[in-house]
């Protein structure tokens, strides 16, 4: 089991919008960066993440899952993108803002302190468990 974060500028695609696509999730497309791309590759059914609103909140907001494995964007008639589909899983209780973040001295290697830019990153089984902690969901999905 892997685990990962997505982030996504909410009024382009949010939180509230991946949780209307119910069971089914929605793919997520349109990345165009190869370290993510392969992230994406790397993933299997199941795997947990967090949904991490970009731009506007700059915080995790839910915990999403692979339902899909990497297959070819369809945004794209280029073949070198893919993408994987994730789902909903749950709202995180507290939103965990990336202040926060950089403020945990657990979190001070985690990917989205040290790679803030990247779409899609990788989150190590120590990192999940503190965010979730930090935004106070007991029995966090694994």
């Amino acid at each position: 089991m892997a685990f990962w974060l997505y982030k996504s500028e909410p009024f382009k695609f949010s939180w509230a919008m991946l949780k209307a696509k119910g069971a089914a999730g929605e793919q997520w497309d349109g990345v165009r960066n190869y370290l993510a791309r392969n992230n994406m590759r790397a993933m299997q059914i199941g795997d947990k993440g967090f949904f991490y609103h970009s731009n506007e909140g700059l915080e995790v907001v839910g915990i999403t899952e692979v339902c899909a494995l990497a297959h070819p964007d369809t945004t794209t008639d280029d073949p070198r993108w893919e993408c994987v589909d994730i789902r909903a899983v749950c709202d995180m209780p507290r939103p965990v803002s990336l202040k926060d973040v950089k403020a945990n001295p657990k979190l001070a290697e985690m990917s989205l302190v040290t790679s803030m830019r990247l779409s899609v990153q990788p989150v190590t089984h120590e990192e999940y468990l503190e965010v979730c902690r930090m935004g106070g969901l007991e029995n966090p999905p694994v």
